[in-house]
């Protein structure tokens, strides 16, 4: 099987879509939040734990996954899917986002980057050619195009630097792409803030005609109010026939947001991040387990939640396991967080097939008063 996109149902008010979209490795139901397996794991969880949650697609990451064990490692392994023993649907990252953000020793270049191994200190260069190798012995369903993201204050210049290199990079991971037939490449949108640069890199995309598109650069230290600007602005002008990523979001508001705008799939590291700091993400709230309160409470998280967490252990012993420090604790946390976050999107998608998004979803996505 091949990669199509097939949209179901739109919402009449708004540019909210459900669809499946079909891969190699299995479909995906959109709109659909994607699990974060940094270094072919989601930390904590095994995957058999992680199906259980609803997820039906999870990512990878280039840089990390290059630096330890190396993409040779897996590739011999037979790719990442048998590597990790997930058999359903997998992203990789092109690693652009952590060279600018972890490398403390980087320079930027027309061919491509150096930095300084955060593990043993040696010099490496990734390319636009290099990370798609990489990619492809990888041998995740989806990867994506090598790319610099520019900081969220850098100026109009900076960024319009930036942006016009990330277009010319994609060209150069377009030709240096080997295995079409079962891996996308997803060209990324950036732009910063600015909207004449972002609609200029939408167009500019859009007319090689890629597998699927991402819009890139946001979640990245801007306010909540210009994510939602830039996301607004910038989803409708890529392929309503294509799938629609936005990386890194996971947070409910800038997910609603951004599914009313025509958004598909989307990743976050913030279930299993708070799960490690014993934070509960219960309908909408933050929970700290930490907190006297949930010492003597024997109810579930989450009364209506299906997964393993609220289905057998209460708020007293969660209590319990963080202030204990036990591991168990942060894994059943982590285990409802993603459950809570799949569900999340799963309910979006039920209400736009009945198209009653704006109805329920409406106020969290800021569209009050569109309905009445």
């Amino acid at each position: 099987m091949g990669f199509s996109f097939e949209c179901q149902a739109t919402c009449s008010k708004t540019g909210a879509r459900a669809g499946i979209w079909h891969t190699p490795h299995g479909i995906v139901e959109t709109p659909r939040f994607m699990p974060v397996g940094t270094l072919a794991t989601v930390k904590g969880l095994t995957p058999a734990q992680i199906q259980t949650t609803g997820a039906q697609m999870i990512l990878a990451n280039t840089y990390h996954l290059h630096l330890q064990p190396g993409e040779s490692i897996v590739e011999k392994a037979g790719g990442l899917h048998e590597f990790m023993a997930w058999k359903g649907p997998i992203l990789t990252d092109s690693g652009g986002f952590q060279v600018f953000s972890l490398s403390e020793l980087r320079k930027i270049s027309e061919s491509g980057v150096t930095f300084r191994s955060p593990r043993d200190g040696r010099i490496i260069e990734i390319t636009p050619e290099r990370s798609i190798q990489i990619q492809n012995a990888l041998g995740a369903d989806v990867i994506m195009a090598f790319d610099e993201c520019p900081p969220a204050q850098a100026s109009h210049a900076h960024v319009a630097a930036a942006t016009e290199r990330t277009y010319r990079w994609l060209e150069r991971c377009i030709s240096a792409h080997q295995r079409s037939q079962d891996q996308a490449l997803f060209g990324i949108v950036q732009g910063g803030i600015y909207p004449d640069l972002r609609h200029k890199a939408a167009e500019s995309l859009v007319k090689l005609d890629l597998p699927g598109y991402a819009i890139g650069g946001v979640s990245v230290g801007e306010e909540p109010q210009l994510i939602h600007e830039i996301v607004r602005m910038t989803a409708p002008l890529l392929p309503s026939e294509k799938p629609r990523y936005l990386m890194g979001v996971g947070t409910y508001r800038e997910m609603a947001v951004a599914i009313a705008s025509g958004i598909d799939l989307f990743d976050c590291v913030i279930p299993t991040r708070f799960g490690r700091h014993g934070t509960a993400m219960v309908g909408g709230e933050r929970f700290n387990l930490k907190n006297a309160q949930f010492r003597e409470d024997f109810t579930p998280l989450d009364p209506t939640c299906p997964c393993y967490t609220c289905a057998n252990f209460s708020r007293a012993y969660l209590n319990h396991l963080v202030k204990s420090r036990e591991m168990l604790g942060y894994i059943l946390l982590s285990l409802h967080n993603i459950t809570e976050l799949v569900r999340f999107t799963q309910r979006i998608r039920e209400s736009i097939l009945c198209d009653r998004f704006v109805e329920e979803f409406g106020d969290l996505a800021g569209l009050s008063g569109i309905g009445d």
